[in-house]
C-alpha cells in the first residue's frame, strides 16, 4: 500500500520509527537525510516555509512503513539577512528497509515522475550496493559538486559511550539547556553560528513539536556576557539507546575556545545518563572541510560510512 501527499508530522514520527528500524539491523543504510535525529531537524526547522515545494511518497507493508521518498521540489529560499537563493532542481531524501530493498526501484519511478524535467539528485549510503546499482541503471552518476578537496559529501561518525572525559570550559563560561535559556536564546545561538540562515523561532517551534526533541538534551554555552557562544540539539533515539547531535555549531567569536569540544563531552555524559551508549555526528567528508572532522575526532568520534551524491542532469532524460 503506497499514498502520496504533503510531509506531515505524522509522517516524520513514521520515518523516525523506520529509521529505528533501520538502525537496529543495518545502521551504515541510514544516510544522512533519513537518521532519526536529521529527520525531526529537517522537517520541524523547514516546513512552515518550505513546506509547500514538499512531496512525499510512503510504502507500507502488512500496517509498517517500509519506504518512503521526500522530494524537494524549486523553491525559493530566504535567509535572516535578507538574501534570496532560488532552488532550480529536484532532491530526494529517501529510506527503504533492506527486507523490502527491490521498492528502490518503485521510489525512482516516483521520484523521476515529481521531478520530471528538473535535474534531479539524490544522497544514497555508501553502503547500499544494491541501491547503487539500481540507481546507476537509472541513469544516475556520481555528481561533480561532491568530488575534489572541497566536495559535498557527508560522512557519519560514531563512538561509544563507555569512557567520555570530563568537559572543561574556559573560566566564567557555563553549559545552559534550551529550557532554561528559553526559545529566543535558542534560536539566536543557531542564527549566531550558522549566518545567513533560514532558520526562525517558527522554525524552532516546529523543532520542538517533533518527536525525539528534548529542551534538556538541547545544550547551549553561555558566555561571560550573557551571549550563548555554542549550541547543539541532541537527539536520543530511546529505541536503539543512540544520540545524534545535530546540528553543532559555534559563534565565530567564539571559536578556538574549545566550546564545542567542551560541549559535546557534556552533551554525551547526558544522554549516557539518559540511557544512552552509542553517539553519532555526521560533518563533511572532503580533505577540505576538516575543521568539524577535527573536533569530532577530538572527542572520540571515528568514521563509519558515508553518502554518495548522485545526479541525473535532464539532459540525460
Amino acid at each position: 500500500m503506497t499514498n502520496v501527499d504533503s510531509v506531515t508530522g505524522a509522517d516524520i514520527r513514521l520515518m523516525q520509527g523506520l529509521a529505528q528500524r533501520v538502525t537496529a539491523t543495518r545502521p551504515d543504510l541510514v544516510n544522512s537525510d533519513a537518521s532519526f535525529g536529521e529527520l525531526a531537524w529537517n522537517w520541524g526547522k523547514g516546513h512552515a516555509a518550505e513546506g509547500a515545494s514538499w512531496r512525499r511518497r510512503l510504502w507500507f507493508s502488512g500496517g509498517d512503513l517500509v519506504a518512503w521518498g521526500w522530494a524537494q521540489l524549486p523553491r525559493r529560499v530566504r535567509r535572516n539577512d535578507g538574501s534570496v537563493r532560488e532552488v532550480t532542481g529536484a532532491y530526494l531524501a529517501y529510506q527503504v528497509h533492506p527486507d523490502h530493498a527491490g521498492l528502490v526501484d518503485e521510489v525512482i519511478d516516483w521520484y523521476e515522475g515529481t521531478g520530471a524535467g528538473l535535474e534531479r539528485t539524490v544522497v544514497p549510503s555508501a553502503a547500499d550496493e544494491f541501491a547503487l546499482r539500481r540507481w546507476a541503471a537509472r541513469g544516475y552518476e556520481t555528481d561533480p559538486a561532491s568530488l575534489g578537496d572541497t566536495g559535498s559529501w557527508m560522512q557519519l561518525n560514531e563512538r561509544d559511550l563507555t569512557d567520555v572525559e570530563q568537559p572543561v570550559l574556559p573560566d566564567g563560561f557555563r553549559f545552559r539547556t534550551a529550557d532554561e535559556a528559553g526559545p529566543e536564546a535558542a534560536v539566536q545561538a543557531h542564527l549566531d553560528a550558522w549566518a545567513p540562515s533560514t532558520y526562525t523561532a517558527e522554525g524552532y517551534q516546529g523543532v520542538r513539536q517533533t518527536a525525539g526533541y528534548r529542551g534538556d538534551l538541547h545544550i547551549l554555552v553561555e558566555a561571560p556576557d550573557g551571549t550563548m557562544a555554542a549550541s547543539t540539539i541532541t537527539w536520543l533515539d530511546e529505541a536503539n539507546k543512540t544520540a545524534e547531535f545535530e546540528p553543532v555549531g559555534t559563534h565565530p567569536d567564539y571559536r578556538r575556545r574549545g566550546l564545542a569540544r567542551a560541549m559535546l563531552l557534556h552533551g554525551m555524559r547526558q544522554v549516557r545518563a539518559a540511557g544512552a551508549t552509542h553517539a553519532t555526528v555526521v560533518c563533511l567528508g572532503a580533505p577540505g572541510h576538516p575543521q568539524a572532522r577535527g573536533l569530532y575526532y577530538s572527542v572520540g568520534f571515528r568514521k563509519f560510512t558515508r553518502d554518495m551524491p548522485l545526479i541525473q542532469a535532464t539532459t540525460a532524460l
